[in-house]
């Protein structure tokens, strides 16, 4: 891996693999739903979506694709909570056309007002589709039980009353707020040469202005007086999260508690699996997960259960959680999570648009990176007694959060007494 800091302070980061033909181009910006007020919520998502209407040069979204379309290449954008990302993958003798693409949508960008009218519709039904997914709302619910009323509580998509009135002067004003040298990264993967890689970034990535206008908020403690959140909706299956506040990314403890979330939940020879899947036949799905940011972390299982059967669900994932801080595991537990964790992110650094993302969020967010082998390292040295004190900690009946979907009535009540 290199990295080269331009006078500009755009970061340019590579990481050259020898088993690929191909080169993943992938622009970070620490834009993310983080940044944004009531009034602006949804504006860091909306103003992604409008990137790809063009730029200067490649002039609306059909000439924007075609352009990728053209050689076989794969283009896509993501908006977190804390940074928003786009990215062209495509065989590497065609890497120029990425800076060009990725240069001319992120700094020339137009906001024709025709084409944030068109979009609006989109957006709101991207956003009926989630409010019609219960697996994708009832984490959503989770997130404002753990942050409440800030911009970590809101969902990225924003609220409708957002979505059709941002207005284009609003695009401009955050874009040249936050879309600035300073605040992004250029991260390459794959059939790459660092050298080559700085020259194209320096010639296409030509900003107007050098620096970001202001930094996310800290995170205000919140306790939510309500532990749980029902949302009464018709379905024909109970949706549910059961979590605790956890770990920071940049906290000691981190892959502690990534190794944690494997044991009780993270496989099919999981804790979770075996137990409230199989053994008691509670669930479809169940999957216990952390979510990961630079000042807060969550450990949470997300369950779809039997209508009927959702407090002895609820009963379930919680004694797991409370056995596992008890009792502790075994040293073969621990070792087939780790071999069960390293293995997984082995698969997933073979592809070059994983790479270029797990290099550039490091450059983008954290004070410290590592490297993959730091990673793997800091897995290793966990150790069993650091599985069981960290569950101990977190796993108490005071930081129990619970979010539900499904015709649950007046369950409420009985929901609450299971979480005391």
């Amino acid at each position: 891996m290199q990295i080269t800091t331009l006078p500009s302070g755009l970061r340019v980061i590579t990481q050259p693999l020898a088993s690929t033909a191909a080169v993943t181009v992938l622009v970070l910006v620490k834009a993310g739903s983080r940044f944004e007020t009531p009034q602006r919520s949804g504006l860091s998502h909306f103003l992604e979506h409008m990137f790809f209407k063009g730029g200067e040069k490649f002039r609306n979204t059909k000439e924007v694709s075609e352009a990728i379309d053209a050689i076989g290449g794969e283009f896509n954008a993501f908006t977190g909570k804390e940074y928003a990302g786009y990215f062209v993958k495509l065989a590497a003798n065609h890497a120029e056309i990425a800076y060009d693409v990725l240069s001319d949508m992120l700094v020339n960008a137009t906001f024709p007002a025709e084409e944030i009218e068109k979009e609006r519709g989109v957006i709101l039904e991207e956003y009926n589709m989630y409010q019609d997914t219960p697996m994708y709302q009832v984490g959503w619910d989770f997130e404002r039980l753990m942050f409440g009323d800030q911009p970590m509580g809101w969902d990225q998509i924003g609220t409708k009353e957002n979505i059709s009135s941002f207005p284009r002067e609003e695009f401009v004003k955050y874009k040249k707020e936050l879309y600035t040298p300073d605040n992004t990264v250029v991260a390459v993967a794959g059939n790459c040469n660092h050298e080559e890689v700085v020259k194209q970034v320096e010639k296409y990535f030509q900003f107007a202005n050098n620096q970001k206008a202001f930094d996310w908020k800290p995170l205000e403690e919140f306790t939510a007086e309500n532990p749980v959140k029902i949302q009464n909706k018709k379905t024909e299956q109970g949706h549910l999260v059961l979590g605790v506040r956890g770990v920071a990314a940049e906290d000691a403890r981190f892959w502690t508690q990534r190794l944690l979330a494997v044991i009780l939940g993270g496989n099919m020879s999981s804790r979770m699996f075996l137990s409230v899947r199989e053994a008691q036949g509670l669930c479809y799905y169940i999957r216990t997960d952390t979510d990961d940011y630079t000042d807060a972390g969550i450990v949470s299982t997300a369950a779809g259960v039997d209508l009927k059967r959702l407090p002895e669900a609820v009963k379930a994932i919680r004694a797991e959680y409370e056995k596992l801080a008890k009792a502790g595991i075994d040293a073969a537990e621990l070792t087939r999570g780790k071999e069960f964790l390293k293995g997984k992110l082995t698969l997933r650094l073979e592809d070059s648009e994983e790479y270029a993302h797990f290099l550039g969020k490091q450059h983008l967010l954290y004070a410290k990176q590592n490297s993959i082998e730091d990673v793997f390292a800091k897995i290793e040295a966990v150790k069993v007694e650091d599985i069981q004190k960290l569950a101990a900690e977190i796993f108490q009946a005071k930081n129990y959060r619970l979010a539900c979907i499904g015709p649950f009535g007046e369950m409420e009540a009985e929901l609450r007494k299971l979480l005391e």
